[in-house]
């Protein structure tokens, strides 16, 4: 994350140009997972220094960079049609244990899973109320995997969910989605505790981290997401990842507005959006 002060422009070319060059190197050799000593030489510095600088600039630690090419190669591959071995290989990884370690840091879910469409996993929906309207969850076993509000009725709002993993099992539970439901509207507000199974891209999950930092109560801009996570030109790439996020209320995406304060662009309406806001306004 760009977030450093610039004390020098002479210190800030120089340290864009070593990262620029170790971008440009990890992407020749990420297949052979060099090790942060590896990496460091490349750039002419000690890891020490490397590991903060590049961290800086590039928002993720070299080692998650790396997983993060690797898991986007895996991927690839295994919706090419790719055995998981196949996948693991073209990832450079040593073989499916180390793939099915990297999907489940990176999407929560096995490289199994993603090649069959979520077949083998099971979920738990169900319809409840809730202070912002009917809405709809999503359980794994792991956590809390979506809440969606029921626009424009239950069933529409589930089946969204379910085209993300079609080939899961589901099975109906409204009381269990209501104990969800008064665990994080009752128990204690967005702040609360509550386990979340996430399923996205290194990048979705940046930006839904970033999310999570917004106080309750206040709002940001689309161009400060952007560049605390990286840059203000990739505001648009934030915009897509904000609109993805599965999770209503607990990842705030209600607390991003236009930059001239207008409540535009929340997947379930600006009068929610606007409800939301007045609530965590009254509540602060």
């Amino acid at each position: 994350m760009m977030t450093a002060q610039i004390l020098d422009l002479d210190t800030a070319c120089r340290d864009y140009r070593r990262i620029a060059s170790a971008l440009a190197w990890l992407g020749e050799n990420w297949r052979d997972h060099p090790d942060l000593d590896a990496a460091a030489r490349s750039a002419g510095l000690s890891p020490h220094h490397f590991q903060r600088l590049f961290t800086r600039w590039v928002g993720l630690s070299p080692k998650k960079y790396v997983g993060a090419l690797a898991h986007g190669a895996a991927r690839e591959a295994l919706e090419d049609g790719a055995s998981i071995l196949d996948a693991a290989f073209d990832a450079g990884l040593s073989g499916p244990g180390r793939l099915h370690d990297l999907f489940i840091a990176h999407e929560a879910v096995t490289p199994g899973d993603a090649k069959r469409r979520g077949a083998g996993l099971s979920f738990t929906w169900g319809a409840t109320p809730t202070p912002f309207g009917e809405a709809v969850l999503l359980i794994a076993p792991r956590g809390l995997s979506a809440l969606a509000f029921a626009e424009p009725d239950v069933e529409t709002a589930f089946e969204d969910l379910h085209a993300r993993f079609p080939a899961a099992d589901y099975v109906r539970d409204d009381a269990e989605a209501r104990a969800w439901a008064e665990r994080i509207f009752l128990g204690g507000g967005p702040g609360a505790p509550v386990p979340l199974a996430l399923y996205g891209t290194p990048w979705q999950r940046q930006v839904w981290r970033a999310l999570l930092e917004i106080p309750a109560g206040e709002t940001t801009s689309y161009k400060s997401i952007a560049q605390q996570v990286c840059t203000p030109k990739a505001a648009r790439a934030v915009g897509a990842a904000v609109g993805a996020n599965p999770v209503a209320w607990l990842i705030p995406c209600h607390r991003v507005i236009a930059a001239d304060g207008q409540l535009t662009g929340y997947h379930w309406g600006v009068e929610r959006k606007r409800a939301m806001l007045a609530y965590e306004a009254v509540a602060r």
